[in-house]
């Protein structure tokens, strides 16, 4: 019976090269372990509980482990990059005409304002607040 767990064992592994994660992986070792117990116990049942129980122990085992080195991905990137920065309007957006550019870090988008019914002229500063299909959305910043 051993050789079925070692080929339990070995499809996991293969099973975990294409997947993201890291859980298959414990199922391989979980099938390991059951293979050792396989050489002195021959009860399937017991083998099976065996592997199951070993399994779920190493998945809960090393959760926090597995946490503690994952690194969220905070960066943004492409269109999402200029959320949140300061731009120049470079034509006065009229968001009901659906007219208006903005540049920032060197590059024109189109822009339509936040609030539909305001227009916001030329050379005044405003914040990227999201990106609306091919547009950014705008609003413009506060005179202190």
């Amino acid at each position: 019976m051993w050789y079925i767990w070692l080929i339990i064992s070995g499809i996991a592994i293969i099973i975990e090269f294409f997947t993201a994660g890291f859980l298959v992986f414990w199922f391989s070792i979980g099938a390991l372990v059951a293979m050792v117990t396989s050489f002195f116990i021959d009860n399937i049942f017991i083998q099976t509980a065996i592997f199951i129980v070993s399994s779920t122990l190493l998945i809960f085992a090393t959760k926090p482990l597995v946490k503690k080195f994952d690194i969220p991905n905070t960066l943004k990137t492409n269109v999402y990059s200029i959320v949140g920065k300061i731009g120049i309007v470079i034509q006065e957006i009229n968001s009901i005409e659906g007219t208006g550019q903005i540049k920032v870090n060197g590059e024109i988008w189109s822009a339509i304002c936040e609030d539909n019914s305001l227009i916001i002229p030329k050379d005044t500063k405003v914040e990227i607040l999201k990106i609306k299909g091919v547009k950014a959305v705008v609003t413009p910043l506060r005179k202190i």
